[in-house]
């Protein structure tokens, strides 16, 4: 018990220091962390407290590793922040109701960020959102390309107000929400409806009306809970049986 408790406080110290050199650059991210053997000659620790130290690190968001590969550092950002959520989320979002609450909460957001947009869009943001909706128009007949689409028609709304932490969100949401939406009916006609919905949307922000550009995107992801719950397995959606999100 006494070598495991030494073990860990070494291992502990081997954390803080390497998390010191993320944060300070000394390790630049996208680069690989040193072999096992050189932290183990560098520290003075074992193999099996190198390998602790790792998974603290990845838990943490500051390392990406996979199996049979070495791990590459990541500079801590807001993205990474929410990336080490992902873990707990996903356990969270196998609880009952636990997707409806997260969709709710995208749904809060992105109605201020809807209403926002309407009162501070500049031109180049309402550029931006027409670029975007173009694209989703002409993805329509792609159900892989109108999905990547349809993201990136809502990711400009959370970039409009300048602030690194709602793209961070964003990405966040799409990544825990991944799998139902893959799970979603793709069809030309379902595309449409989305499309449609987007439109309605631009068409707000760009005539400087939040009332209606929140309604558009209340309607909207409204429609969009009501497919996306049919993904579920009976029960998980928490006893919703309404249309609206």
């Amino acid at each position: 018990m006494a070598d495991a408790t030494i073990s860990g406080r070494a291992a502990d110290a081997v954390v803080e220091e390497i998390e010191r050199e993320i944060v300070s650059g000394d390790l630049a991210s996208g680069r690989l962390l040193p072999p096992e053997r050189d932290l183990v000659a560098r520290f003075g620790i074992s193999r099996a407290a190198v390998r602790e130290v790792i998974v603290t690190l990845t838990n943490k968001g500051l390392l990406e590793s996979k199996p049979r590969h070495r791990p590459v550092v990541r500079k801590p950002g807001f993205d990474t922040a929410f990336s080490a959520l992902g873990g707990i989320v996903t356990h969270l979002l196998k609880q009952d109701g636990g997707v409806k609450t997260l969709f709710d909460v995208r749904i809060f957001l992105e109605a201020a960020l809807v209403r926002h947009a309407a009162l501070s869009a500049r031109k180049e943001d309402i550029a931006a959102l027409r670029a975007a909706l173009e694209r989703n128009r002409a993805a329509i007949e792609d159900p892989v390309l109108f999905d990547n689409t349809d993201v990136a028609f809502h990711a400009v709304f959370y970039t409009i107000p300048g602030n690194p932490v709602f793209p961070a969100v964003h990405q966040a949401f799409v990544h825990w929400l991944y799998d139902h939406w893959q799970s979603m009916r793709r069809s030309p006609e379902q595309n449409l409806v989305y499309h449609a919905g987007h439109r309605d949307i631009f068409e707000a922000v760009r005539d400087r009306d939040p009332e209606a550009a929140e309604q558009a995107l209340s309607a909207h992801l409204s429609e969009a809970w009501a497919t996306v719950k049919e993904t579920f397995e009976d029960g998980a959606t928490g006893g919703d049986t309404n249309r609206g999100a």
